[in-house]
């Protein structure tokens, strides 16, 4: 038995025979070719294009006809309930999928490349006014410059139109304006990273930089720099009926980058300051290009491993935080400009964060009063800001050395209610001005040991005590 993977990451189970007839490539389409099989296949335009039929979902035929500039689907019958997954993926691509490559392509290729960055697509589609479907972009990438099987990092998804109640993997996150439209911004993980940009106002044609859309989902912490364009896909995703759609244009175009081949300089003066057992800040020397700096990488290793995109910044300051306590940590920049050309890798900084505890200072004060009985305590917690800048939304953590256990508690929320704990601002006193403090507290009732703790951190950075 063998798989094959869909752009939903749904797996479809079929004989060994029916894979062999499914992966089966035609000859290259001259007159209109048309292909029945569940997953044949034939090129377009010299090669330079695969057309799919990609049946991958349903036992119904589905049939296309596959012309000059792209195909049209002549039967389908689809009927897949519309909360889970569609019935095929019809559709015309640059690259290779599942070992099926177009004609030189010079895919896989890196996204850090200018290359990547000189890469633009269009396609113009056409479709009936009834059915159930999705028209879309699906652009995948992969850790590794692989040409077949799943792709395992992100699946880039741009939708023009849908029909019906259908909607992309995971949930919506924002609503973005890129290649001169407004789209929807949806991300989910399904063994690797699906993002899907849904257009607000629907279309039959569209153009734009493949690095344009790569870029945001980046930004977004679900792409890297580091891994490789396999293919740039377009077609239909139907759940119902599918008969009529078709791409009547599909093209990839390299040179977006304006030519431009000079990298950025290196970044230099690469820093580490403000270290918490949570979060370092880095800055760095701004670098120079020939046609400007668009923004810079910034990559992290851990106890000696290999460096890895973390984030990007579009100044030369950038705060890496979520880190664990008591680690050792690498860092280094570098520096990309408009046409996607990436600089080397600066020299690397070295920060060990600290181990959240005990009264190493801050930019915090906690004084902690309490008033206590056998068997019960009442505690009166103060925090002075004591930084230079207004904080605004804080938690304070910190772990009850005996067995106090929380009754009950007010201007905050403490969770949970013995050993380890955190306490959350309310509503009405989540800011607090540089110089200024605020007062919560709580009720408890203890056994053998009350006393009181000995280290706080608020967001993540130690407090002084006093």
């Amino acid at each position: 038995m063998k798989f094959r993977l869909s752009t939903f990451g749904t797996a479809v189970v079929v004989a060994a025979g029916a894979i062999v007839t499914a992966l089966a490539v035609m000859a290259p389409a001259h007159a209109d070719t048309q292909i029945c099989a569940q997953f044949g296949s034939t090129t377009i335009q010299g090669g330079r294009y695969v057309v799919q039929n990609n049946n991958w979902g349903d036992t119904t035929q589905q049939c296309i006809n596959v012309n000059a500039t792209g195909f049209q689907v002549t039967s389908a019958v689809h009927n897949k309930p519309q909360n889970g997954a569609p019935g095929a993926y019809p559709s015309v691509y640059y690259g290779c999928h599942y070992a099926n490559c177009s004609t030189n392509s010079g895919l896989p290729v890196q996204a850090s490349t200018s290359t990547f960055s000189g890469l633009n697509t269009s396609v113009s589609m056409s479709y009936p006014g009834s059915g159930v479907f999705d028209v879309a972009y699906d652009i995948w990438f992969d850790p590794t410059p692989r040409t077949d099987g799943q792709n395992t990092g992100a699946e880039v998804m741009i939708w023009l139109n849908h029909t019906g109640s259908v909607q992309p993997v995971g949930s919506k996150m924002a609503t973005v304006s890129l290649a001169g439209a407004t789209w929807d911004v949806w991300s989910g993980n399904i063994g690797w990273n699906v993002v899907s940009y849904v257009r607000t106002a629907t279309t039959t044609s569209q153009s734009f930089s493949v690095n344009t859309f790569y870029t945001d989902a980046i930004n977004r912490g679900l792409a890297q720099r580091a891994w490789y364009l396999t293919s740039i896909q377009a077609g239909f995703e139907p759940w119902v009926n599918g008969t009529g759609l078709a791409v009547t244009a599909f093209s990839v175009t390299s040179g977006g980058g304006g030519g431009d081949t000079q990298a950025p300089s290196t970044p230099q003066g690469l820093t580490a300051s403000g270290v918490t057992s949570s979060a370092v800040n880095l800055s760095w020397q701004a670098s120079s290009d020939n046609v400007g700096v668009s923004g810079y990488d910034v990559l992290r290793s851990t106890g000696g491993g290999a460096l890895t995109q973390v984030g990007t910044a579009s100044g030369t300051s950038f705060s890496a935080t979520g880190l664990a306590a008591s680690t050792s940590y690498t860092f280094a920049v570098r520096a990309r400009d408009a046409a996607g050309n990436a600089s080397g890798n600066s020299a690397t900084v070295n920060a060990t964060t600290s181990s959240g505890g005990g009264n190493t200072g801050g930019s915090c004060r906690v004084a902690y009063a309490k008033n206590e009985w056998q068997g019960g305590v009442v505690v009166n917690i103060t925090l002075t800001n004591t930084g230079s800048a207004a904080v605004n939304g804080w938690q304070v953590r910190w772990t009850f050395p005996g067995d106090t256990r929380i009754t009950n508690f007010w201007n905050s929320v403490i969770t949970p209610v013995s050993g380890a704990v955190t306490a959350t601002n309310t509503s009405s006193n989540g800011a607090i001005a540089a110089g200024a403090n605020t007062t919560f507290g709580f009720q408890a009732t203890w056994t053998a040991n009350d006393a009181a703790p000995t280290a706080f951190t608020l967001n993540g950075s130690a407090c002084t005590l006093g």
